[in-house]
């Protein structure tokens, strides 16, 4: 943020909170000092790059059930023991590294969970050559701004389990063979990853999260013929 810092004289809206910093946020970003760094500076930021799509829809995939936190709390080590989370590393796991995960304390062992991260790899390429990148399928799905809550207080996001777009994405990928990837788990994936800006009002980044998102080049579609396209609805790049 730019300037002084203001902090809020009246009441709060419901789903903010004050730091002791000084700082306004989502109310889950002020729980474990975890969150702090992941809400300020990752949450809602828009991505383009593959690696890190794939890793954050295969912790997504492995949070079903779980929370978010646990994730975090775990998330380096998944990084070391998938191979940074390199989708043709992973593509070559076989029945042993499957085993090997299975007896690791340091991530979740679910021999489901981790099927699909290695199925998902083996799936990427296969995207990733009819559009280019994961990140131009995905940004597809960008939901309409228009679409979307004019104002997006605490009542207004309790709504946004999930959205059309991220079950359209869902059962797309589902068609494609991939796993773990309900409407739920997609959306709350476009969450993090920054296609909707689910800062709520009153939270000091959400300005900063728009102003990015606006500023944000959009990945094309890379056509049959070596053309690109755009991969929005309304043609933003």
């Amino acid at each position: 943020m730019g300037g002084d810092l203001v902090v809020p004289t009246g009441p709060l809206p419901e789903g903010i909170t004050i730091g002791d910093d000084g700082v306004a946020r989502c109310w889950w970003g002020a729980g474990d000092p975890l969150y702090r760094p992941y809400h300020d500076q990752e949450w809602g930021r828009p991505v383009a790059d593959d690696r890190r799509l794939f890793e954050k829809l295969s912790l997504e995939g492995f949070q079903a059930g779980l929370s978010w936190l646990t994730i975090l709390r775990k998330r380096e080590h998944f990084r070391q023991v998938f191979a940074g989370f390199d989708p043709a590393a992973v593509a070559q796991f076989g029945i042993q590294e499957v085993e090997r995960l299975l007896a690791d304390p340091g991530i979740v062992r679910n021999r489901a969970k981790i099927e699909a991260t290695i199925n998902n790899a083996r799936r990427y390429d296969e995207l990733a050559a009819e559009f280019g990148s994961l990140a131009a399928y995905v940004w597809q799905y960008e939901p309409d701004p228009h679409a979307r809550p004019p104002v997006l207080d605490y009542a207004a996001l309790l709504q946004l389990g999930h959205s059309p777009e991220s079950t359209a994405m869902s059962k797309d990928l589902h068609r494609r063979g991939w796993s773990f990837v309900g409407p739920t788990t997609v959306y709350a994936f476009m969450q993090a990853m920054g296609l909707v800006n689910d800062h709520l009002q009153g939270c000091d980044r959400r300005a900063p999260t728009e102003r990015e998102r606006h500023r944000f080049r959009r990945p094309s579609v890379a056509a049959a013929d070596g053309t690109h396209q755009s991969g929005t609805a309304d043609g933003r790049s």
